[in-house]
């Protein structure tokens, strides 16, 4: 019996890299997953034909993080169509590099919206219809630890963010039984960061390993950390980084 087998998921920002090996993996498991997307519906479609391929149910809702209505209501809207929720994966995050002083206040607000504020919202949101055995992982970054050179201030604090968030999290619903983690990736290969981008020799460089990460790699902790076996893991931040932070 896979360890997931009966429960239902939602993985924000599904549709690609990272959040769709998640969806996938935990689908795989044995869970039932909605995922969000913004932009590429198609890409979104795919992502839940090969949910439903694995044997479970899923359907894609258009939300953008940004909004605060958007994220709540993603929440709302997974569990009600899936019966519950079970398992919440706040995977949807923007990134934004560059020179301190270039930063815009638009880009201030866009950045903490989406990787601050609608986590937080969600997780709210998810924490009033979990029962006890509730899963929150949130995907922060190898960055929230280490900076290894200028330009990613906002990106940085953005993510660092979490921490505290999900050690509250963590604190304020460990009565119910109910987790919360905090996913560090390092250099990951997705669209947003190919292995074969411009960056990539520094990045890959950056860690132990001295390699990418696949998002698959990713998404197995993502998926322990959502199953029974991680019942007794609370507040704590796990890096998938290569040795990034070593």
């Amino acid at each position: 019996m896979s360890s997931l087998t009966g429960r239902t998921a939602l993985v924000t920002g599904g549709s690609r890299g990272i959040g769709a090996a998640i969806a996938l993996r935990l689908a795989q498991e044995g869970a039932d997953v909605a995922i969000t997307y913004v932009q590429g519906e198609e890409a979104a479609r795919e992502v839940v034909a090969k949910i439903e391929a694995a044997g479970r149910r899923g359907f894609a809702i258009r939300a953008d993080a940004a909004d605060a209505g958007d994220a709540v209501g993603a929440v709302e809207r997974a569990a009600d169509d899936l019966g519950r929720l079970d398992i919440l994966v706040n995977n949807a995050g923007v990134g934004a590099v560059g020179p301190l002083e270039s930063v815009t206040l638009a880009e201030v607000d866009r950045v903490l919206d989406v990787n601050v504020r609608a986590v937080f919202l969600a997780s709210q949101a998810a924490a009033a219809r979990m029962a006890r055995g509730g899963r929150i992982v949130s995907i922060g970054s190898c960055m929230a630890k280490h900076v290894p050179g200028p330009g990613g201030a906002l990106y940085a604090t953005s993510k660092a963010a979490l921490i505290g968030l999900t050690k509250a999290l963590a604190r304020e619903l460990g009565e119910r039984g109910v987790t919360a983690n905090l996913v560090h990736p390092g250099p990951v290969d997705t669209d947003m960061n190919p292995a074969d981008g411009p960056y990539a020799a520094a990045q890959a460089a950056g860690t132990a390993l001295g390699r990418y990460g696949a998002p698959a790699e990713v998404a197995s902790l993502v998926a322990y950390l959502a199953g029974d076996d991680a019942a007794y893991v609370t507040g704590a931040e796990l890096a998938v980084d290569g040795g990034h932070a070593a």
